[in-house]
């Protein structure tokens, strides 16, 4: 296994080296992965914290338990409306602020 030697290293470097600039296809690409990813993780948590299997946080919202599974896996990225289905569901909130 590779150390960086305790050094700080600078992970904007690191993704544009890989992935491309900012605004490019790849970067977006990556981006959109990388979001669907945080996510479907922020959502498995959530609905394991909550002690729900996929199949009754489905029953909740109207879908089916596959797609719950699909979304927490990062496959599917849910539309807005469900993302809000789900987080009610939760019995979670969202809070959106300015970006700085």
């Amino acid at each position: 296994m590779e150390t960086n030697n305790h050094q700080i290293i600078d992970y904007s470097a690191v993704l544009e080296k890989k992935f491309g600039k900012p605004g490019t296809e790849e970067r977006a690409k990556f981006d959109e992965e990388a979001y669907a990813f945080y996510t479907s993780q922020i959502l498995l948590d959530a609905r394991k914290n909550a002690r729900l299997t996929q199949e009754e946080l489905a029953k909740r919202i109207g879908t089916n338990k596959s797609y719950i599974s699909r979304i927490e896996k990062g496959i599917t990225v849910p539309s807005v409306a469900t993302f809000y289905r789900i987080v009610n569901a939760l019995g979670l909130t969202v809070e959106l602020t300015p970006a700085i």
